[in-house]
């Protein structure tokens, strides 16, 4: 995914710091998602979750999963109208190793939620063990471009109405939020009861201690991306996230909870 500098350690507090609430609106702050500082995520949940796209190396998806514990696989699909060259090619490597497959989108800008929702569909051509999930975040590459908080709630609308299921939502605390981060904003914090808030989290958060979106207080992550595949700025736990077996590099997630826990969250 694409947020490599808003995410890295404490400097995504510097760059989350104004809100989009009016100077007098004092927020609550958010909770922390963790129970505490830890060094080794697999303290928080299964350790066993990683996300790839097309600039990623794979070399063996069987050694990461007998040598790096690795179950499951989050691949790109696709981003705005654009398919990742490398999803379907994956897909077959991937279940041929008997690993858990899943597929997101990197919501853009330029077109409506819906129609984004159908083509990615398309892309993915889900399985009901495929997981879906809609990445929402900062376009740091082209920031005009970046999805707005009513697309993301059509798309969201969309998904459910194709498939019967909601997606995962990805994002990182501040921007659900709808704080700004590089002068850019989701338009709105999201709100309990949306849409987009009763889908399950994928938190985005690279540091020690990630925070809570506040519409999600109460219930949780259900995956939480501690690391990101770059050197410099995956966070903390970088130097785990590039030591898996078979991958040159990628961007590592803790799922809350055991391997069976796993499997049904997955639906396989």
């Amino acid at each position: 995914m694409n947020r490599r500098s808003v995410l890295a350690g404490g400097l995504a507090l510097g760059l989350a710091g104004c809100g989009t609430a009016p100077p007098h609106v004092v927020l609550p702050p958010r909770t922390k998602a963790t129970p505490g500082l830890v060094d080794e995520p697999s303290l928080l949940g299964l350790n066993a979750v990683i996300d790839l796209y097309h600039a990623n190396v794979v070399r063996s998806f069987a050694a990461a999963r007998d040598e790096s514990g690795i179950l499951a696989v989050i691949h790109k699909a696709s981003e705005g109208d654009w398919l990742d060259p490398r999803y379907q090619e994956r897909r077959a490597q991937a279940k041929a190793a008997g690993l858990l497959w899943g597929a997101y989108h990197f919501g853009t800008g330029q077109h409506p939620g819906r129609a984004q929702a159908r083509m990615f569909l398309d892309a993915a051509k889900p399985e009901p063990g495929t997981l879906l999930v809609l990445d929402l975040e900062l376009n740091e590459r082209a920031p005009d471009n970046t999805m707005r908080l009513d697309q993301a709630e059509d798309f969201v609308r969309e998904i459910a109405t194709a498939t019967g299921r909601l997606p995962l939502l990805y994002s990182h605390p501040a921007w659900a939020d709808g704080e700004v981060m590089m002068g850019r904003s989701l338009g709105g914090a999201i709100r309990p009861g949306s849409a987009l808030a009763a889908c399950d989290l994928w938190l985005a958060d690279y540091r020690f201690e990630p925070e809570q979106p506040r519409a999600w207080d109460g219930r949780g992550w259900s995956l939480w991306q501690y690391a990101g595949d770059h050197p410099a700025t995956g966070g903390p736990f970088r130097d785990q996230a590039r030591m898996v077996k078979g991958v040159e590099r990628c961007d590592r997630s803790v799922f809350a909870g055991d391997r069976a826990a796993l499997l049904r969250f997955w639906g396989a």
